[in-house]
């Protein structure tokens, strides 16, 4: 992996946590945290909507990534009631 795609990864990760904590309400984990839950995010959209998305390039990549970390958050809202 190069250095810019890396960077686009975290500007992705950034802007997907980001739009996915303002989707959620009350789960903004900071800069380091949004980029954290966008990242993953990404992978949990790109494993499960490889092909049901019909954009592509960049604002395809936020889109999947901003339902994977959307799908994270409702996950780690589950786990947080449950304990």
């Amino acid at each position: 992996m190069d250095a810019q795609s890396l960077i686009i990864l975290l500007v992705v990760g950034a802007i997907a946590g980001w739009l996915a904590g303002t989707i959620v309400k009350g789960y903004g984990f900071g800069l380091i945290g949004n980029i954290v839950v966008g990242v993953i995010g990404a992978f949990i959209g790109g494993y499960l909507l490889p092909g049901y998305l019909p954009l592509e390039g960049l604002l395809g990549s936020i889109v999947s990534a901003t339902i994977g970390a959307v799908i994270l958050l409702f996950v780690i809202g589950l786990i947080r009631k449950v304990t």
